[in-house]
């Protein structure tokens, strides 16, 4: 059975955690797309790439494997055969993979892996455009939102905690960046499809709105029917 549960959102919603929740939750395949993005921005940070050149960066696509491997609770991401998890969660990669992630050659390029993901299973997959371009006929989307002052604080409570040093006014100008970025993009840009269930997620804990996920999956008849 196939059934695809996307959940889309600007930076710093919640996605990823309640992706992956949901998922160990459900039983289903993972996806993290934000992950194959920032290994890529990895790639063209360690390479000294500029994206801005198409020739270098279409040599760049040509040569870079990715891979997304493990259970929800544990994701990883491997470049070229190297899991790159633990080097992809900076303030540096994530402001270059949404410079990448807003170039036409990119997006095509990582739809194509994404959408092959689906031959593995049952999934639940997390990013910005899921529901709109990847999966535009998932059985479930879900787009979570918050507004910017929650999603900052959010942001720069997960960085402190992984013991980086940023400043809380540094933190909110990477996201209005993003946002701005994310929503102005003329390929794939930041909005809700059409047919998603829209959650704000102002003021709600984490638990909440995972279970608000989890039971818009399971009342969905083709899941209870899987």
């Amino acid at each position: 059975m196939s059934f695809v549960l996307t959940i889309d959102g600007p930076a710093a919603a919640g996605k990823s955690t309640t992706a992956r929740a949901v998922a160990e939750k459900l039983g289903l395949l993972y996806v993290d797309t934000g992950a194959l993005y920032r290994a890529l921005a990895l790639k063209v940070l360690e390479q000294g790439v500029d994206p801005a050149e198409g020739l270098d960066l279409a040599r760049l696509l040509d040569e870079t494997r990715l891979e997304l491997v493990g259970a929800p609770d544990h994701p990883s991401v491997w470049l070229d055969g190297v899991d790159v998890s633990a080097r992809i969660r900076t303030p540096e990669v994530s402001e270059m993979s949404s410079r990448v992630a807003a170039l036409p050659s990119v997006r095509q390029w990582l739809v194509a892996i994404q959408r092959r993901l689906r031959e593995r299973g049952p999934l639940v997959a997390e990013g910005r455009d899921l529901g709109t371009v990847v999966f535009p006929d998932a059985e479930l989307k879900i787009f979570l939102d918050a507004d910017p002052a929650a999603r900052a604080e959010r942001r720069y409570q997960e960085l402190r905690a992984r013991g980086l040093a940023v400043t809380q006014e540094q933190v909110g100008e990477d996201v209005e960046r993003r946002d701005a970025r994310d929503r102005t993009r003329a390929q794939s840009p930041l909005a809700p499809a059409r047919d998603a269930v829209v959650i704000d997620t102002t003021g709600m804990s984490l638990e909440a709105q995972i279970e608000a996920v989890t039971r818009a999956a399971l009342e969905h008849p083709h899941f209870a029917g899987r």
